[in-house]
């Protein structure tokens, strides 16, 4: 779709402009597509991709480095009508999060008609005025060209009824990774002239014990969405290196708590004769030590904290 002339053009404005950071966050209904996305502009597994909503509680920023620009995504919890205290927290941390980002991008699945839940971040998008907003059709692997095309279009007139113009509308396939470099092309020039705003290295500026209480309860979670949708918040309590450990063989011992909300869930969590929770402890104990580059020592707990999710001491304590 006429990518080359936008590349280039976009590269010689930046060379004439200098260097460009700023921030952008991905916005959608669950299962749009946002973490597969920053995870492909990144290049490397930062944000916590789950078809479920809210799994991405916490602010974890994918850092896209280049020689023209330095692009942080800052990933906010999913938009939607509140019912818990929880739920009216976590839409106040997205309306302030989408008022000081230099770029929001709409996350919208191209194998999949617009929707009321489309309808509903639009409307919000709409009434935060200054952002620029690029309307990004995700998926684009899973459809045909005609399909596509209807999108493009209905994503357009979207725009139209709600009295705004999109910055740009950018089809993309993460998994198949096509356009993901334009995307990042498109989103440069929005950004503010700047020195880079990270260090060279950093992927994620998230404290590595929230990133690990993330990839505890991604595990925590899988095979038992439907019974305990959201009713699981991990804390890491400490992370130690072993002592006595020769240098080149280190190990980190990391303590952490699964909080669930009733007694009754506990035995779904751990499983017949713990087995499940084991699996839990394998399966992000490899990511975690991926995502740390040392061996770890994982020591996991379940605790229940009765209904978490309404008690505002609770969740200031489990990091809310």
């Amino acid at each position: 779709m006429g990518a080359m002339s936008v590349r280039s053009q976009s590269s010689e404005q930046s060379a004439e402009s200098g260097h460009r950071a700023g921030f952008a966050c991905f916005v959608g209904r669950p299962n749009a597509g946002k973490s597969t996305l920053t995870n492909a502009l990144v290049g490397q597994k930062v944000a916590i991709t789950a078809d479920q909503p809210q799994t991405t509680r916490h602010t974890v920023r994918g850092i896209v480095h280049r020689p023209d620009a330095q692009l942080i995504l800052v990933d906010t919890p999913g938009l939607h009508k509140p019912r818990t205290l929880l739920g009216e927290r976590l839409n106040d941390i997205v309306r302030t999060t989408w008022a000081e980002v230099d770029v929001i991008g709409f996350c919208l699945p191209a194998n999949e008609k617009l929707g009321p839940g489309d309808r509903f971040i639009a409307k919000e998008l709409a009434s935060i005025k200054k952002t620029p907003k690029i309307a990004i059709v995700t998926k684009t692997d899973l459809v045909d060209s005609k399909t596509l095309a209807e999108q493009l279009i209905a994503i357009d007139q979207l725009g139209k009824e709600l009295g705004f113009e999109w910055a740009e509308i950018v089809p993309v396939s993460a998994v198949a990774d096509q356009q993901v470099d334009l995307l990042a092309d498109l989103i440069v020039p929005l950004l503010p002239e700047g020195p880079a705003l990270y260090p060279e290295g950093d992927l994620t500026d998230e404290p590595e014990q929230v990133m690990i209480a993330e990839l505890i309860r991604e595990a925590a979670l899988e095979g038992v969405r439907d019974e305990l949708p959201h009713s699981i918040a991990v804390v890491v309590e400490e992370m130690l290196p072993r002592e006595d450990r020769p240098a080149d063989k280190p190990l980190l011992d990391i303590h952490a708590f699964v909080y669930i909300e009733r007694p009754s869930q506990k035995g779904i969590i751990i499983g017949p004769k713990g087995k499940r929770l084991k699996e839990v402890g394998i399966k992000s104990r490899k990511q975690i030590e991926a995502l740390l580059g040392t061996p770890v020592f994982l020591d996991l707990h379940v605790k229940v904290a009765k209904d978490w999710q309404r008690d505002p001491r609770q969740l200031r304590k489990l990091g809310f």
